[in-house]
């Protein structure tokens, strides 16, 4: 029997086998998907149910469904995921996974553990439309936007890999998503706000908008629409506080300067004590780590509600900069707290897998031997480095 579309415009991509990925369809698109092919609408519920809360790929153990209805399924329908191709662990508990899908390209995804929470990090594109000079994604040309199927399913294989369904309730170690993959959200607006909203469903994965972060370098004219249809908190990657420097290491800011920038920010929905905007500032040494910056940066973020991420820059082979000496990192960050703003210093993870933040790539462009070596035995002692200077910064406050 073929499947056709009679209820709605709606029209399912099938796979070259035929059969439809259930998974990335929002409910209205499972129920008009799952009735075109002659079945009851309750049973979108009851899939939405197995696939989402339950975790389950197989149609044979979706139980409360009778077991004709279940055969039927399987022959036109399949619950999909990226095949995990594959699955490094760091030192310090950071996972990542290359995720490559049906047309062969591939994106990473981040699994970062801490005591009170487990945040995911996902990708949006693969490669990236923006060409940031510090990081390691903009050296990839953009190849295509993902499909909210394909977003979706980065948390989906996230969750299979911890082990982690059904959908637990409490003490998740996924309980936090931040869009700061490969890719610029924005400029994928449509299929991100799809997956997101799948995500955030209270029936199937559950994860509150609340725990969700959407960053962006600043695609100024989508921001406050995500605000108001999404709702989720928002991060900006800044960088630089003057548009001479920020054209530069941001190109995005040729086009969308910072004054318009700071002007979206403050307008974004919801914006609040409660929920700031986090701004992303990567340490470059020499560049844009100044005492001066550092004045510049608060007198930029004045009145709007904000905590800023200072993140040590993490190399990649070739990188043109270095990591800001921590003596600077701290003084910056010292500043910036003493005008008001938390100012945490993002402690580097996962960066001997290549899993830190600016450090993703698809696989398929990859590091030589040698630069991949180099850049292992880097991030060891810049990692050894920076827990030597935290412990002398505890032990110091400890007396």
């Amino acid at each position: 029997m073929g499947i056709e579309n009679h209820s709605s415009n709606f029209a399912p991509a099938a796979r070259t086998d035929g059969r439809i990925n259930l998974v990335g369809l929002s409910r209205e698109e499972l129920e008009s998907t799952l009735v075109d092919a002659g079945f009851e609408k309750f049973r979108a519920r009851q899939v939405w149910h197995w696939v989402y809360h339950r975790g389950v790929t197989d149609f044979a153990l979706m139980s409360t469904l009778a077991k004709p209805a279940r055969e039927k399924m399987a022959e036109h329908f399949v619950v999909d995921r990226p095949t995990p191709v594959k699955d490094l662990k760091s030192v310090d508990g950071t996972r990542k996974w290359l995720c490559r899908f049906h047309d062969g390209q591939e994106v990473e995804a981040v699994h970062i553990p801490e005591e009170d929470r487990g945040t995911l990090c996902v990708s949006s594109q693969v490669g990236c439309t923006l060409t940031c000079r510090f990081c390691h994604t903009g050296t990839q040309r953009l190849v295509r936007n993902l499909t909210a199927d394909e977003i979706v399913g980065q948390v989906m294989l996230a969750r299979d890999h911890l082990e982690e369904w059904p959908s637990p309730p409490d003490g998740r170690m996924l309980s936090n998503i931040v869009m700061m993959g490969m890719g610029e959200p924005l400029y994928n607006y449509d299929n991100v706000a799809k997956a997101l909203k799948i995500i955030m469903d209270g029936e199937g994965i559950s994860i509150s908008k609340r725990r969700i972060t959407l960053s962006t370098s600043g695609v100024v004219p989508m921001m406050k629409k995500a605000g108001e249809e999404l709702g989720v908190n928002l991060a900006v990657s800044l960088h630089a506080v003057n548009d001479e420097l920020r054209d530069r290491i941001v190109p995005i800011n040729r086009k969308y300067p910072i004054k318009e920038l700071m002007d979206a920010v403050r307008n974004y929905p919801g914006l609040n004590n409660a929920r700031r905007c986090t701004w992303e500032y990567v340490m470059l040494k020499g560049v844009n780590d100044s005492m001066a910056d550092a004045r510049e940066l608060v007198r930029l973020i004045r009145d709007i509600p904000s905590k800023i991420n200072l993140i040590p820059f993490n190399p990649w082979p070739g990188s043109p900069f270095e990591r800001s000496d921590w003596d600077q990192i701290e003084k910056f960050s010292d500043y910036v707290n003493a005008a008001g703003y938390a100012s945490p210093i993002r402690r580097p993870r996962g960066d001997d897998i290549l899993a830190a933040c600016g450090q993703l790539k698809s696989e398929s462009q990859r590091p030589t031997a040698a630069q991949r070596a180099g850049q292992l035995e880097q991030s060891k002692l810049l990692a050894a480095e920076y827990a030597a200077q935290i412990a002398a910064k505890e032990a110091a406050l400890a007396l």
